[in-house]
C-alpha cells in the first residue's frame, strides 16, 4: 500500500519530487566533498611530512657559516635529533630560461635556487613521492612551474651569464615541504652534485638551510629559544614546523573553508525548500486530508504516510549525493594532491563524509517532523469547509484597488498581494536573500584578492614598483648606488626604501625571541591600520596582528626590543595586516645595523605619464642582480593558486545560486497556485487574461527577488566580509575591506538573478491553464 502512495504521489508531481531529490543531493554531495577535502588536506599534509622527513626548524642564513660551531651546538642540545646544513645557489631570473621560452624569469617574484638532494631529511621528492635522483645534466623542477609555465618531462632549462652556459633536461617535478606554496616566494630547481659544483664555482651566491629534526617536538619554542639567544648564523628568517604546515595548507584550507560555508547555506536552503514542498503537498490535499480524518485514521497515521514519503526521498538523495561526492572529489583535492601526494585513505577518511552526509539526513528527517506537526491543527470539518490550510491572505484595507491611478492593474495587485501576504512571501525573500550572499561574497572576495589594495593585507604600502635586494657580499654597496640612482631618475615621483632586520623582543613569559622588523619611512606609501598609526618615533614600534596576538599587546602598550646590542624600551603604536612571513613581523624607525639586515625593499612610483613597464626594464637593467617587479604582478604570482581555486569555487557558488533560484521559485509558485486557484478562476471568469495573472505572479517574484537582493547584497557586504575577515585572521588579516566591482556586484550578478527568476515564473504559471469557475463550483 505505501509502495503504491509513493508511486502515485510521484506521478502526480514527478518535476518538483526529481527537483527536491536532486537538491538534497547536491547539499549531501558539498558536504560529503567539504568533509573529504578536510580530511584529505590533514592526511596529504601528513603524508607530504612524513614521506619528506620534514625538519622542525630551519634557519635560513647568507654569508659565511662556521659548521663545526654549529655541530658543538647540535650535540650539546638534548633537543637535537639530527642536524644537517643544507647549500643553496641563489641564481638570478635573468640568467635562467625555462621551456621553450625565448624570455628569462627576469619578472619573476620568485628566488630561484639550485641545490641537491638532501642525504638524511628535508628530502625532494618527486610526483611519485619518491625521493627525486637525477643524473649529471638532468634537472628536476618545482612543481609551481609545471603549472605555471606549463612545463613537461623532456623541456629544457638553460643558464646563461656572460660566456657561462649550461642546458639541463628536465626529468622530474619536485614536491618541496618548505617552498611548495606559491605564496612562498623561494623555489628550489634539483640538480646532480657535480652540476651543482660547477654553478657553483660560476655564478651565484650561496645561502644555507641550517636544519634541524628535533626528539620532542612539543618543545619547538624552547628549541627555538635556545637557538636564538645562541651565537650561532641568524641573518635571515626562521621558520618552523607549525608555520611550514600552515603556508602548506594555506591555499586549499580557503578553499575548504569556502566550500563548508556553500555546504551550510545549502543545508539552509534545503530545509527551506521541503517546507515550500510540504507544505504545497498539504494545500493539494488538504480536503483528502480532512476526509481521512472524518473516517476516522489517526493522525498519527496520516502524519506517518506523508514522512514516509520524504524519508525515503532523504534516504535516497542523501546516498546518492555520498556516492557521487566519491566521482567528484577528485575535482576539489587535485592541487593538494599535485603538490603534496595522495595519502593512503583510513576508515576515518571515508567514515567523515559519510557522517556528514548522515546529518544532512537527520537534518532532513527533523525538519519534516517538525513541519508535520501541523496535522495536529486541522480538524476534519475545517479541512472539508475550506479546503485550504489557511494562511493569512490579502489584507482587505491594503492598497485599495482604487489607488492604483498610476500603476498598472495587475502589477499593482502584484504588489497588493506581496504586502498582504508578506508573511507567506517571506520566505521567499530569505531564499533569495541566500542566494544573493552566496553569490556576492565569493565574487567581491576573488575580487579583493585580486585587487592592487590587497596589498595592504601584505604589509606593503600601494606603489608602482617593487624592487627587492637579497642579501650578498656587497648588498650595502649596491643597495647605496640603487638609491643615487632613484634619487636623480626625474621619472620618479617618490620612492622610499625599506631594510628589514632581525631583532630580539621579549616575549609574555619573559624569554626573548627573533623578530623581523621593517625600518623605514612610512608616512610616504602609508598602510591602513587596525588601531593605532605608524610609528613616528625612534620608540615607537608597529607591530602585525598575530604579532599583536602573541605578544599580547595592544597600541600603547610596551615592550622590550633588543636592537644593536641595547635593551630598548619601545610603545606599540599601531597593529596592522599582514599575510606574509607568517604574518609576524614589525615597523620601527630604528637605524638599522648592516650585520643584521635581512633584506632590502625599495618602492617607487613613477609620474603620471610615464610607462612603469619601461621603467621596470630600465631598473632590472641597472640593479642587476635585484628583483624589479611591477605590485599587480608580484600579488599575481604569490596568490596564483589560490587565485584559480577561488575562480572554480565562485563559478561553482554562482551555479548553484541560480539552480536554488530556479527550484525554490518553482516550489513556491506551486505551493502559491495550489493556494490560490479558487481566486485564480475567478479572475479568469472576470476577463482575465492569462498574461495578465502571469504579470501579477512575475511582479510578486521579482519584487520579492528585489527585496532578497538588496538585503543579501548588504548582508554580503557585512556579515559575508565578517566571515571572510574571520577566516583571514588566521592568516594575519583580521580586517579584510571588500573591493567591489560595481558592475558585477550590482548590475550582472542581480540582472542573472532577475532574468532566471522571471523565466522559472513564466513556466511555472503555466499550471494556471487549468483553474477555471467551472471546475472550482464543481469541487
Amino acid at each position: 500500500m505505501l509502495l503504491k502512495i509513493l508511486k502515485k504521489d510521484f506521478h502526480r508531481n514527478k518535476i518538483i519530487t526529481i527537483a527536491l531529490f536532486i537538491f538534497i543531493m547536491l547539499a549531501a554531495l558539498l558536504v560529503a566533498s567539504a568533509s573529504n577535502m578536510i580530511m584529505a588536506l590533514s592526511s596529504s599534509l601528513e603524508y607530504l611530512f612524513t614521506e619528506s622527513k620534514a625538519p622542525h626548524f630551519v634557519q635560513m642564513h647568507s654569508g659565511e657559516i662556521d659548521q663545526g660551531e654549529i655541530d658543538v651546538f647540535a650535540s650539546g642540545n638534548r633537543l637535537v635529533k639530527e642536524q644537517q646544513t643544507v647549500e643553496m645557489i641563489g641564481i638570478d631570473g635573468t640568467n635562467i630560461f625555462l621551456g621553450t621560452s625565448q624570455t628569462a624569469e627576469e619578472n619573476s617574484v620568485m628566488d630561484i635556487s639550485f641545490v641537491k638532494q638532501n642525504g638524511s631529511f628535508d628530502l625532494l621528492l618527486n610526483l611519485d613521492s619518491q625521493v627525486i635522483v637525477v643524473s649529471e645534466g638532468e634537472i628536476a623542477v618545482p612543481i609551481y612551474y609545471m603549472q605555471q609555465k606549463n612545463m613537461k618531462i623532456g623541456d629544457k632549462v638553460r643558464i646563461s651569464k656572460g660566456s657561462f652556459n649550461m642546458e639541463f633536461i628536465v626529468t622530474d617535478f619536485v614536491r618541496d615541504v618548505l617552498m611548495n606554496p606559491s605564496i612562498i616566494s623561494s623555489k628550489r630547481f634539483v640538480v646532480h652534485e657535480s652540476n651543482f659544483e660547477m654553478l657553483k664555482m660560476n655564478l651565484g651566491e650561496v645561502e644555507y638551510l641550517i636544519e634541524f629534526l628535533l626528539t620532542d617536538l612539543s618543545r619547538l619554542s624552547e628549541f627555538s629559544n635556545d637557538y636564538q639567544t645562541s651565537n650561532l648564523p641568524q641573518k635571515g628568517p626562521t621558520i618552523d614546523d607549525k608555520l611550514f604546515k600552515t603556508l602548506n595548507a594555506l591555499t586549499d584550507g580557503i578553499v575548504a573553508a569556502v566550500i563548508i560555508f556553500v555546504s551550510l547555506l545549502l543545508t539552509v536552503i534545503a530545509i527551506l525548500c521541503l517546507r515550500f514542498t510540504i507544505i504545497a503537498t498539504m494545500e493539494e490535499d488538504y480536503r483528502e486530508i480532512g476526509i481521512m480524518k472524518a473516517i476516522g485514521i489517526a493522525g498519527t497515521d496520516i502524519k506517518r504516510i506523508y514522512l514516509i514519503k520524504y524519508i525515503v526521498m532523504a534516504f535516497l538523495a542523501s546516498v546518492s549525493g555520498y556516492l557521487a561526492s566519491l566521482f567528484i572529489n577528485h575535482l576539489f583535492t587535485a592541487n593538494m594532491s599535485l603538490y603534496m601526494g595522495a595519502a593512503k585513505k583510513s576508515i576515518l577518511d571515508h567514515l567523515v563524509p559519510f557522517i556528514g552526509t548522515a546529518l544532512i539526513f537527520l537534518i532532513v528527517l527533523s525538519f519534516c517532523q517538525l513541519i508535520l506537526r501541523r496535522f495536529r491543527r486541522i480538524t476534519a470539518v475545517e479541512a472539508l469547509r475550506s479546503g485550504s490550510i489557511g494562511e493569512s491572505l490579502i489584507s482587505k484595507n491594503l492598497l485599495p484597488l482604487s489607488k492604483s491611478s498610476f500603476l498598472n492593474v495587475n502589477i499593482f495587485l502584484g504588489l497588493k498581494d506581496v504586502l498582504g501576504r508578506f508573511k507567506v512571501f517571506g520566505l521567499l525573500c530569505f531564499v533569495f536573500v541566500i542566494c544573493s550572499f552566496i553569490i556576492i561574497v565569493p565574487v567581491n572576495f576573488l575580487n579583493t584578492i585580486q585587487s592592487p589594495n590587497f596589498m595592504t593585507y601584505m604589509g606593503i604600502g600601494q606603489s608602482d614598483i617593487r624592487i627587492d635586494i637579497q642579501q650578498s657580499d656587497d648588498v650595502v654597496q649596491r643597495f647605496d648606488q640603487m638609491i643615487a640612482y632613484i634619487e636623480n631618475d626625474k621619472d620618479v615621483e617618490r620612492f622610499s626604501p625599506f631594510i628589514t632586520c632581525k631583532f630580539k623582543v621579549q616575549d609574555s613569559d619573559g624569554t626573548y625571541k627573533n623578530i623581523n622588523v621593517e625600518t623605514g619611512d612610512f608616512s610616504i606609501f602609508p598602510l591602513e591600520y587596525l588601531s593605532g598609526a605608524a610609528p613616528v618615533r625612534d620608540n615607537e614600534i608597529a607591530l602585525s596582528y598575530l604579532n599583536a596576538q602573541e605578544l599580547d599587546k595592544a597600541v600603547g602598550d610596551e615592550l622590550q626590543l633588543i636592537a644593536h646590542g641595547q635593551e630598548l624600551q619601545m610603545t606599540v603604536s599601531g597593529i596592522y595586516q599582514d599575510v606574509t612571513n607568517g604574518g609576524k613581523t614589525a615597523k620601527t624607525l630604528l637605524p638599522y645595523d648592516a650585520e643584521t639586515v635581512l633584506w632590502n625593499i625599495v618602492s617607487v612610483d613613477v609620474k603620471p605619464g610615464i610607462d612603469a613597464s619601461e621603467k621596470i626594464n630600465e631598473y632590472a637593467e641597472a640593479f642587476y642582480p635585484a628583483k624589479v617587479t611591477h605590485l599587480d604582478e608580484y600579488l599575481s604570482q604569490t596568490f596564483r593558486a589560490t587565485i584559480e581555486q577561488l575562480k572554480l569555487i565562485t563559478a561553482l557558488a554562482i551555479l548553484i545560486a541560480i539552480s536554488v533560484s530556479i527550484l525554490i521559485t518553482s516550489l513556491f509558485l506551486k505551493m502559491l497556485i495550489a493556494k490560490d486557484s479558487s481566486e485564480i478562476a475567478i479572475m479568469k471568469s472576470l476577463g482575465f487574461s492569462l498574461m495578465d495573472i502571469r504579470v501579477q505572479y512575475i511582479t510578486r517574484a521579482l519584487l520579492v527577488l528585489g527585496i532578497g537582493i538588496i538585503v543579501g547584497t548588504i548582508a554580503s557586504n557585512t556579515l559575508g566580509q565578517g566571515l571572510v575577515s574571520i577566516m583571514g585572521s588566521f592568516m594575519g588579516a583580521s580586517k579584510i575591506n571588500f573591493v567591489i566591482d560595481p558592475v558585477v556586484a550590482y548590475v550582472l550578478c542581480p540582472l542573472v538573478q532577475i532574468v532566471v527568476v522571471a523565466i522559472t515564473t513564466l513556466v511555472s504559471t503555466m499550471s494556471m491553464k487549468k483553474s477555471n469557475i467551472s471546475e472550482m463550483i464543481a469541487e
